[in-house]
């Protein structure tokens, strides 16, 4: 019982060893597998080490029709240029037969027999240059999109054991996609995405493939405790005397060893794959993560002080850290938002769902400010304010929570005092924000108007 144990053990470490991993970081990605072949991919600029020893590439002759970036990429690339060269040598023997000497006497049938068979076979030749000519621009722009080089590479000889690929940054990417299902009034479906893309050449199948929203290491300077010292203030040194002190500090700097220090991020946002197919064909390739349902409030707001457009939002509180602020949100089966934006604020987390077309707002001054000031006992009192018509074009009853603001003062020099709110109730609260529940039945208008009086020495000038 005891050496099957110790056999299935050994097993399992043979497998583990020899599994293919993928580990894609914020700086490079790494790729260890079994080469099956010397060949690597259509790349450059990757480095590769064999059993933990660096191993020298080469750029090869031929590249193995078995692979696919070869078949579909390689050979037919090689092809047309083969092609294209050949339209070019018989064009220019053609146009050498054309040049020959012509004879002093010639029989016309036979010569317009002649230059018609010429024409012919100069259109026959431009046409496959042209098709020819455009299906290789096709053909380089797949490869653009797919690989990093035109030739293969490879090894300069086999390697028996794991190979380790480390590729540069931008090669192999990812990023996190969020979409956002409304269900109801009171809840959101939420469903997170990996959307991977492979553009380094190298077709790549991991067993376990790893995404890391971090770097692979971090390179950190040491810092040390230094006291903050009060010096007596000393005079300016003269010019000469300043030129040497420095001198002195340059050369204390130069002999002073320099230590790097290198530090690993152990907690962070990572993403495991298991048997991922990633071939480099530059297309993204979506992996689901996660899906949740979470609780939300969704509500109709609008800020006309700053945004002339009533607009949907979503508040609820993230089961899980979310770590990009663009959704695409759907309802009902359809797509009505593709670039949604989100963030965090206070805690919660609001998603903007959409514009709502069906409202119109107007926000307008309605105090004439020289006519309604005054100067009482050495006080200016200003009034101002403004009026707000909003519009609902629809047939339905709409209902949004409306945010305004007056003016509050950042000295006791001056005072700010809310006069009035006419057309809604409203709450006012601390730095001069009010908040209004609005409520429109369909095809109505609603105006609501806002007086606030500021009140300042005469001798002083306010802005706001």
């Amino acid at each position: 019982m005891k050496k099957t144990s110790i056999a299935l053990l050994a097993m399992a470490a043979v497998v583990s060893a020899s599994s293919s991993t993928l580990s894609v970081y914020q700086d490079r990605s790494i790729y260890s597998y079994l080469p099956a072949s010397e060949f690597i991919g259509l790349t450059k600029n990757i480095t590769a080490k064999c059993e933990g020893a660096s191993v020298p590439l080469r750029v090869m002759q031929t590249c193995p029709p078995s692979q696919r970036l070869c078949s579909d990429l390689y050979t037919k690339i090689e092809t047309v240029k083969t092609k294209v060269q050949q339209n070019r040598l018989n064009s220019e023997i053609l146009e050498k037969l054309i040049s020959l000497p012509k004879p002093d006497s010639l029989d016309a049938k036979k010569a317009i027999a002649a230059a018609k068979a010429v024409a012919k076979e100069q259109t026959k030749l431009i046409v496959e240059k042209e098709k020819a000519t455009q299906r290789l621009k096709q053909l380089k722009a797949d490869l653009s999109r797919q690989a990093r080089a035109s030739h293969p590479l490879g090894l300069k000889k086999n390697c028996k054991g794991m190979l380790t690929l480390e590729i540069p940054y931008g090669y192999i990417s990812f990023e996190t996609e969020y979409t956002a299902t409304l269900l109801s009034e009171s809840q959101i479906e939420v469903k997170q995405n990996l959307s991977i893309r492979n553009r380094s050449g190298i077709d790549i199948e991991a067993e376990q493939a790893t995404f890391f929203h971090r770097p692979s290491m971090q390179y950190l300077r040491p810092v040390h405790f230094s006291p903050w010292v009060v010096r007596e203030r000393q005079p300016f040194p003269e010019r000469g005397m300043l030129k040497k002190t420095m001198v002195a500090d340059d050369m204390a700097a130069a002999s002073a060893p320099a230590v790097t220090v290198q530090a690993h991020y152990e907690k962070s946002r990572e993403y495991t794959v298991k048997d991922l197919n990633l071939p480099s064909d530059g297309l993204r390739k979506k992996v689901p993560v996660m899906q949740w349902n979470v609780v939300a409030k969704c509500q109709t707001e609008l800020h006309a002080y700053r945004n002339p457009h009533a607009y949907k939002v979503c508040t609820f509180t993230p089961k899980f850290q979310i770590e990009r602020n663009l959704w695409r949100v759907y309802q009902d089966g359809a797509i009505i938002n593709e670039k949604a934006s989100g963030e965090y604020d206070d805690g919660i987390y609001k998603l903007y769902i959409s514009n709502d077309q069906d409202i119109d707002v107007q926000r307008k001054p309605i105090v004439d400010k020289e006519k309604e000031s005054g100067i009482f006992g050495g006080t200016i009192k200003k009034k101002d304010g403004f009026e707000l018509t909003i519009t609902n074009k629809s047939d339905q009853s709409k209902k949004m929570l409306v945010t305004e603001r007056i003016p509050t003062s950042a000295t006791d020099k001056i005072a700010v005092r809310l006069l009035s709110v006419s057309g809604n109730s409203y709450k006012l609260l601390k730095e001069g924000k009010l908040e209004m529940e609005v409520t429109l039945p369909p095809k109505s208008k609603k105006h609501i108007e806002v007086l606030f009086e500021i009140s300042y020495d005469k001798d002083i000038k306010v802005m706001y």
